[in-house]
């Protein structure tokens, strides 16, 4: 049985931490994959690969699902993929580098839940915290913790 490499996965379409992903996957060498269901501009590099999925609903979540592992890191800020790619044995890091665990997936949902009852309801509600300085510190520490724990596994 062949062991299947390390590798990225990123839900691209919105992900505002690509160059980070990038800067990590070229010093620990660990293929990415960016998938999207838009045609993005990635780097020319063997290590990179992008992924233009169809433009169906879900489709680039489906894909990515379909792919996570135990040998993979999902980057995605959707809960309900995280979701997804946990139950599949991924390790799942937010944008912001916050982990998603099996402990913290069920209060995720749950909160994305009532937030949506609340928009439904015709609540004005603020979305998520601007995307700060120290989340992209936070995330590049995190990836990098992630890679260097599924290397040593």
């Amino acid at each position: 049985m062949t062991v299947q490499p390390l590798r990225i996965l990123v839900d691209a379409d919105a992900c505002p931490v690509k160059e980070e992903i990038y800067k990590v996957a070229f010093r620990r060498q660990v293929a990415v994959k960016v998938v999207s269901n838009m045609r993005l501009r990635v780097p020319d590099h063997p290590l990179i690969a992008r992924v233009t999925v169809s433009d169906a609903f879900d489709a680039a979540d489906d894909w990515i699902a379909d792919n996570a592992d135990a040998r993979a890191v999902v980057i995605t800020s959707d809960i309900l993929l995280a979701d997804r790619c946990l139950k599949a044995g991924a390790t799942v890091i937010s944008s912001t580098g916050k982990p998603f665990t099996h402990a913290s997936i069920g209060s995720a949902i749950a909160t994305r839940a009532i937030m949506a009852d609340l928009r439904a309801g015709g609540e004005a509600i603020g979305g998520p915290a601007p995307f700060a300085k120290t989340d992209r510190s936070r995330f590049l520490q995190a990836l990098d913790e992630a890679l260097a724990r599924l290397a040593r596994a």
